[in-house]
């Protein structure tokens, strides 16, 4: 079984707390144990939540275009990340 790290732009699992079992996308790594998360819908960018990173299962899928414009700091809308966790539905 492959083991993906958790870095920006990554889908994850929430495997503990209230939101276990969504999907979010990693949008900033604060230190080795913690990320910043958002699904763009309950959890939007302008107030990700802050994850444990042991709480949170990588999926396979980055999404490369969203992880460009986060490392670049540029402005990331709620429905380019709703967009990213559908496609990974599918």
């Amino acid at each position: 079984m492959k083991k993906w790290p958790l870095e920006v732009g990554r889908v994850a699992l929430s495997r503990a707390g209230r939101d276990e079992g969504r999907k979010f996308l990693v949008i900033q790594e604060i230190d080795a144990d913690f990320v910043f998360v958002a699904d763009g819908k309950n959890r939007g960018i302008e107030r990700p939540k802050k994850k444990r990173r042991s709480h949170l299962k990588p999926l396979g899928r980055v999404d490369t275009a969203l992880r460009e414009k986060l490392l670049r700091n540029e402005s990331v809308e709620n429905h380019e990340v709703r967009k990213s966790l559908s496609h990974e539905e599918e």
